[in-house]
């Protein structure tokens, strides 16, 4: 039946006003049949009862041997309620209990054929029957008796017009009050389910109002606790997370633009000179080579980190895990570091033994993006101290520097993609603001953490957890 609803193009509360409002009709009816149904039992029983013991009373005192006759009615054999006639063979009527009460002539064949077969009623492996006659309803028994050579018919009936209207009324007041409830429950059934629907047209109607260009709508929260709250709650967490996710495309989008036009513009700027008057100078052309080659680097770096971000945006990016010893991998980097920043005192600490499962490649590249943002921030003749020493479950790498520091406002963000501290670009520190973001995918998925402490104009420190193979 449900599936039935499902397919009408019909909003959602009616359909659940149509499934309530049948089953409730159904619940009604099926209490309302055993209702009559019971009391029909019991009123028809009761009956039986009046008349099986009335009968048995006749024929206990005839079988003494007592005369059929008016003396009968004296006795007091009969049960209250219940009617005595007899006949004779000549369908006389001989006695009669109740001659106020109409019907009194023996059935006839078209009395008979006036018996409602569905009043029939089994009880106790006898069949009684119900009769109209003359609009008055008998519940009656018939028995044939031989005294004195003569045959007698005894009807032993009881009026059941009250029950009978009784149980007519009572149908009557239930199909009316069922009609009733039905009409109240179809009322509201309505009403409470589109209250209780509301959250589900308010996020209707709110996203059919949300615009690439406007993603600040939020629906309204109550205070209902129940499931169309968390359904609205996660919506409105959905579409703060699609907000953000469009303003990072943008700036992402706008910051990569910015950080390609630089190049380009700076290459095709040396073009155009060598191409004007560069091509007989010496000093010129080796200028713009210079400068268009480091433009070029520049570029290609920035492309680089741009597809492994575009990568791991799709989890295309391979990490392939090996037991990796780190103190090797810690002494090739500080080598590389003395080699790239001569001008920088760079000083291994501590470099303990420890082997983690990891790619090495990602490990070598995240340590490098730590160490080249130090060289960048620290002056010349500035400290960059390495540390690598072993825990209980980790291996912790603290790469620590005597630069400028980051500003505490500026902390929470410098794992944004494309933020940079210095807000003009400059490229005297160079970078693109993706470094540290690629760093952060690494440690991510190398299940490691990073923590940075850094003071504003005396340093930065970062700390790297990442847990030894013995504990995975």
């Amino acid at each position: 039946m449900w599936l039935r609803i499902k397919q009408l193009a019909i909003p959602i509360s009616i359909k659940l006003t149509i499934l309530y409002a049948t089953i409730l009709s159904c619940t009604l009816l099926f209490t309302s049949v055993l209702t009559v149904a019971g009391l029909y039992y019991v009123l028809y029983t009761q009956a039986d009862d009046d008349i099986t013991l009335s009968t048995n009373s006749i024929m206990h005192y005839l079988s003494e041997g007592n005369p059929l006759d008016q003396h009968l009615l004296k006795e007091n054999i009969l049960v209250p309620g219940i009617i005595l006639r007899i006949f004779d063979n000549q369908h006389n009527l001989l006695i009669d209990s109740a001659p106020y009460m109409p019907g009194n002539h023996a059935l006839t064949k078209e009395d008979k054929r006036n018996l409602n077969p569905l009043n029939f009623f089994p009880i106790k492996k006898r069949t009684l029957k119900v009769i109209n006659v003359d609009h008055v309803y008998f519940y009656y028994d018939n028995q044939m008796i031989w005294q004195n050579g003569h045959l007698y018919q005894l009807y032993i009936m009881k009026t059941m017009s009250e029950q009978t209207h009784f149980l007519k009324t009572l149908v009557k007041s239930l199909l009316v009050t069922n009609l009733i409830g039905l009409l109240i429950a179809i009322i509201s059934g309505t009403f409470i389910s589109r209250r209780i629907l509301h959250p589900i047209r308010d996020i209707t109607d709110t996203a059919k109002e949300i615009e690439v260009n406007d993603l600040g709508k939020r629906i309204a929260l109550t205070n209902s606790n129940d499931e169309l709250q968390e359904l609205a709650r996660t919506f409105n967490h959905m579409l703060h997370r699609i907000q953000t996710g469009f303003e990072q495309q943008r700036r992402f989008v706008s910051d990569a633009s910015h950080e390609l036009r630089t190049p380009i513009t700076v290459i095709s700027g040396y073009a155009d000179m060598l191409d004007r008057w560069g091509k007989q100078d010496p000093s010129v052309i080796n200028e713009g080579i210079e400068a268009i080659k480091s433009e070029a680097s520049n570029m290609y770096g920035l492309i680089e980190k741009l597809l492994f971000l575009a990568r791991t945006d799709q989890s295309k990016q391979i990490i392939t895990k090996t037991l990796l010893a780190m103190e090797d991998l810690i002494d090739e980097v500080v080598q590389e570091t003395h080699l790239i920043a001569p001008n920088h005192h760079i000083v291994l600490h501590q470099n303990d033994e420890a082997t983690i499962y990891a790619d090495a490649s990602s490990i070598k590249q995240m340590l490098r993006i730590f160490i080249e943002n130090s060289i960048k921030y620290t002056a010349t003749g500035g400290t960059i101290s390495i540390v690598s020493r072993q825990t209980v479950h980790h291996l912790e790498v603290i790469i620590q520097d005597t630069g400028i520091g980051i500003p505490e406002e500026d902390q929470p963000k410098i794992f944004d993609r494309f933020y940079r501290v210095d807000k003009s670009r400059s490229k005297i520190t160079g970078g693109t603001g993706l470094g540290l973001s690629i760093a952060r995918w690494i440690a991510e998925k190398h299940d490691s953490t990073i923590q940075l402490t850094s003071l504003y104009g005396q340093g930065t420190t970062v700390t790297v957890r990442i847990p030894l193979a013995s504990s995975q």
